[in-house]
């Protein structure tokens, strides 16, 4: 599939979900006519959105982020407001109620901010409450994902437009849905399937029996991601839906440190990489399948090592981020020699 025609695949307001991943590999016939019908519209819309400093960029492209080729529903294409590059450090998730405690909103901020400085990119929704908390304390240390239920340009809620201009600035704002796109309800759900689809692992921060964070929690662990809550007031009634995580399985955070420990990433923000190291490196399962100059998919690898995608993606993003593995079109991975 042409890059352009996934572009236009954005603007199909009733596109089926449904094994869209597999659909987009297999350049589905009726994708394809759906996405040829929308070609003028992409093309006008994608230079309107480059003179204002919105890129775009397709599911077949090599940046495109190879964690959300692996869930079910890939979107066929991210407008963004920003730079890719926080994408390739680890990503983790901050979610909560909008409508938060002031220790839960302390609790968010504080996370934050010491992920992005352990070299942790904090993923949210930019929504009021817990997520802008998370966003907020990150920007402080490092770097932060927003990921909108509307248009890049149309920022919701509107008092968070300069937060967003900030989090531009030192991270990336990013959406399924093209620029002018409103902020309609049913929006919110799918862009909750990419907050989780992006990241190693949810965090839950205040979250009630139906809260929205549920919903994320959810998608995460559909997708294999690993799901975390921090314990709150249980008389207040404000944490029974992260208490109820917690009951499930989910891993109990009080501070960045658990969240880290939880996905092996307590040496993440260490300076370099020792010979030794590389040396380990050399003997991982996922390297030594690789031969150099042949490009696989996550799917060719997952199969060659016997690892679930979900347990593969940490080890090729540790391996790109030290130049022993580079992502090429198509979401494929080379082994660097």
């Amino acid at each position: 599939m042409h890059p352009d025609l996934a572009v236009a695949l954005s603007f199909v307001t009733d596109l089926p979900r449904q094994a869209l991943t597999e659909r987009l590999s297999a350049d589905d016939p009726q994708l394809l006519e759906r996405a040829a019908e929308q070609l003028p519209c992409a093309r006008e819309a994608r230079a309107r959105a480059t003179s204002a400093g919105i890129g775009v960029l397709a599911w077949n492209e090599p940046r495109f982020p190879a964690q959300l080729l692996a869930i079910a529903d890939c979107p066929p294409a991210l407008w963004y407001r920003g730079s890719l590059d926080c994408l390739d450090a680890p990503l983790v998730a901050i979610v909560g109620s909008r409508a938060a405690s002031a220790v839960s909103l302390e609790i968010a901020h504080q996370i934050g901010a010491d992920l992005a400085l352990r070299g942790v990119t904090v993923v949210s929704g930019l929504a009021r409450g817990v997520d802008s908390a998370a966003h907020r304390g990150a920007l402080q240390k490092g770097s932060t994902v927003a990921v909108l239920g509307s248009g890049v340009d149309r920022v919701y809620p509107a008092e968070h437009a300069s937060l967003a201009t900030e989090i531009a600035k030192h991270g990336v704002v990013l959406s399924e849905f093209p620029p002018g796109t409103p902020p309609l309800p049913f929006h919110f759900p799918l862009r909750n399937r990419l907050i989780s689809g992006l990241s190693r692992a949810v965090v839950v921060i205040e979250a009630s029996a139906k809260s929205g964070s549920l919903i994320t929690a959810g998608c995460a662990l559909e997708q294999g991601r690993d799901v975390m809550a921090v314990p709150g007031n249980a008389a207040s009634g404000r944490n029974r839906g992260g208490h109820a995580l917690i009951r499930d399985g989910a891993a109990i955070v009080e501070c960045a440190d658990d969240v880290l420990i939880e996905l092996g990433l307590q040496s993440c923000a260490a300076p370099g990489h020792s010979e030794v190291a590389r040396s380990s490196a050399d003997k991982d399962p996922v390297l030594r399948q690789m031969d150099a100059g042949h490009a696989y998919d996550l799917d060719e690898l997952a199969t060659a090592t016997g690892l679930e995608v979900p347990k593969l993606l940490p080890r090729i993003l540790e391996f790109e981020l030290s130049g022993r593995i580079r992502r090429v079109e198509g979401g494929r991975f080379i082994r660097c020699a």
